[in-house]
C-alpha cells in the first residue's frame, strides 16, 4: 500500500487575470508536496479577444500555474475548458508513465442547455490502475433554484460519457471528485443571523439550512457523495479586493457555494450479497468486485477549508486536500526508451525502445524530446513518429533515428513515448546531456543556424 496526496482546488475567479502568487493557493512551501494537483475553475475571462488569444496560446490561468509547478517537476496532463470553465490536472513527473487512459468531456446546462457558461466537465483517467474521476461544475444561480441544480447535476451525471469499456460513465470509476461552484445557499435563516454566525465562528448552526445538505435528505443520488465539515466561512459574496460580504445594494446572503465532495465505489460488505452478486450480476460485476478486494483503496481527507488571501473575485478558493492510500495494480512502465550515444545538433540522434508489457500501438504514437522542466506533453522541442526511420524492428527492441531539430545549444533533456491510444505518456528516459552544437558555436550561433526553440531561449535569455 503507498500513500499519495491530492491538492484539488475550485474557484470562481469572475473574470480576473491570475495572481502574482499562487504558492498560497497550492501550498507550494508545504514540506510534503502532493502528488497530484486538480484546478478547477469557473468564470474564466470569455471576452471576444480573449477567446482568440486563448485558442492559440495557453489561457493565463493555465500559464500561471504550469510556471508554478514546472520547477517543481509536475507536468500537466490533461485539461479541458468550455467557455468560462476550466479543469487542469498536474502530475509529478515520476508518476506520469503510471497516469493512462486519459479522457475528458463536458456537458453544457445553460440557456436550453445549449449555452455553455453553466455546466460540467470531467476528466478521467487510471492512476495506477485505479480509475479515477473529476467533475468541475457550475450549476444554476440564485436562492430558489436548489432544485435545478440536482436536476442539472443529476443530467450531467446522466448524459456524460467516456470511450472507456469498464468505466463509460462518471459513476462507474473507483473514485469520483465533484467540485465547483454548485451554488447552492443558506436558505430560511435571515442575513443578519447569517453575518452573526459568521462573525462568531459557529458555522455548524447554519449547517442545517445549508441547501445542499437538506436536499442530501431527498435524493439518492447526492447521499452517494461524501463532504468534510463546513469549518470555515462561506466563500461567497464579498466586495473586490476585500474581506468583506457584499455591501452593495443587493446585499446578496453569504454561502457555500463553492464546495468539493466524493464518492468512494462502494463494495458489498456481506458475503450473502456477494454470492447473491455472483450469480446474478454479470461477468464484469463480479471482476470488479475482485479487483476492488485485491487492490483497495482507500481516501482520508486531511484539509478542507477556503482561502481568505485571494480577494480579485467575488468568491474565496476553496481547497481540499486528500491522502490516497492504494495498492498499485502496476509498477512497470508500458515501454523503457534511452538516448544512443551521444547527442547534439551536429549528429544524427538515436533512439532505442523497447515495449516492457502488451500495449496497443498505433502508427499515431510519437517520441518527443523534452527540456528538464517542460510544462505539458505539448512542450517538446521537437519530435518523431515511431513508424518514421525505423533501422530494426523485433519483439525486443526497435530503434528510431534521425530525430531533426535537435537544439544547437543543448541543456538537459528526457523522452517520453506518448501513446494516441491512451491519449498520455507511458515511457519516459531518464534525464541525459544533449551537447551543444559545435558547428552552430564556430558559426557564432547566428539566428538562421537556430531551430525555433533556441531562438525562443535566446529571447528568454
Amino acid at each position: 500500500m503507498g500513500n499519495f496526496g491530492l491538492h484539488i482546488v475550485t474557484w470562481n475567479v469572475a473574470t480576473a487575470e491570475p495572481p502574482d502568487d499562487v504558492s498560497s493557493l497550492l501550498h507550494l512551501n508545504s514540506p510534503k508536496g502532493a502528488d497530484l494537483y486538480v484546478i478547477g475553475l469557473q468564470e474564466v475571462n470569455t471576452g471576444p479577444l480573449r477567446i482568440v488569444f486563448d485558442s492559440v496560446f495557453d489561457d493565463p490561468w493555465s500559464h500561471c500555474l504550469m510556471t508554478s509547478l514546472a520547477p517543481r517537476q509536475y507536468i500537466k496532463v490533461a485539461s479541458i475548458r468550455m467557455q468560462g470553465l476550466l479543469l487542469l490536472v498536474f502530475s509529478k513527473l515520476k508518476h506520469v508513465p503510471f497516469i493512462r487512459d486519459i479522457r475528458a468531456t463536458y456537458t453544457r446546462t445553460g440557456i436550453f442547455r445549449y449555452w455553455g457558461n453553466k455546466g460540467g466537465l470531467s476528466v478521467r483517467m487510471s492512476f495506477y490502475g485505479h480509475t479515477l474521476c473529476f467533475l468541475n461544475c457550475h450549476l444554476a444561480a440564485h436562492m430558489q433554484y436548489a432544485l435545478e441544480r440536482v436536476d442539472e447535476f443529476e443530467y450531467i451525471m446522466d448524459t456524460q460519457t467516456f470511450d472507456c469499456k469498464k468505466t463509460p460513465k462518471v459513476i462507474d470509476h473507483r473514485l469520483v471528485f465533484w467540485f465547483g461552484d454548485l451554488n447552492f445557499r443558506i436558505q430560511d435563516h435571515g442575513i443578519h443571523f447569517v453575518r452573526s454566525c459568521i462573525s462568531s465562528q459557529n458555522y455548524n448552526l447554519l449547517w442545517s439550512k445549508d441547501q445542499l445538505n437538506v436536499m442530501k435528505d431527498k435524493e439518492e443520488l447526492l447521499q452517494q457523495f461524501e463532504e468534510g465539515p463546513l469549518e470555515f466561512q462561506p466563500t461567497y459574496k464579498f466586495d473586490l479586493n476585500s474581506d468583506t460580504y457584499d455591501s452593495s445594494s443587493k446585499k446578496r446572503k453569504p454561502a457555500w457555494t463553492d464546495r468539493i465532495l466524493w464518492r468512494l465505489r462502494p463494495k458489498d460488505a456481506s458475503q450473502d450479497a456477494q454470492e447473491e452478486k455472483r450469480v446474478d450480476a454479470d461477468i464484469g460485476k463480479v471482476k470488479q468486485m475482485e479487483e476492488d478486494e485485491e487492490y483497495p483503496l482507500k481516501i482520508r481527507q486531511d484539509l478542507y477549508t477556503s482561502n481568505m488571501e485571494y480577494s480579485i473575485s467575488d468568491h474565496k478558493p476553496v481547497i481540499g486536500v486528500f491522502t490516497l492510500e492504494l495498492r498499485k495494480m502496476y509498477e512497470t512502465p508500458l515501454v523503457q526508451l534511452q538516448p544512443e550515444g551521444d547527442w547534439s545538433a551536429d549528429i544524427d540522434a538515436m533512439v532505442v525502445y523497447s515495449p516492457l508489457q502488451p500495449f496497443k500501438a498505433s502508427t499515431w504514437d510519437w517520441i518527443g524530446l523534452y527540456k528538464v522542466g517542460f510544462t505539458s506533453v505539448l512542450d517538446y522541442i521537437t519530435y518523431t513518429w515511431v513508424k518514421d526511420d525505423e533501422v530494426a524492428f523485433n519483439e525486443e527492441l526497435i530503434q528510431v533515428k534521425k530525430m531533426k531539430e535537435i537544439p544547437v545549444r543543448g541543456g538537459d533533456c528526457v523522452l517520453c513515448y506518448f501513446s494516441s491510444h491512451l491519449n498520455c505518456i507511458i515511457g519516459m528516459s531518464e534525464p541525459f546531456k544533449v551537447h551543444g552544437s559545435k558547428v552552430a558555436i564556430e558559426e557564432g550561433l547566428m539566428p538562421e543556424k537556430l531551430s525555433e526553440f533556441d531562438r525562443a531561449e535566446q529571447v528568454r535569455n
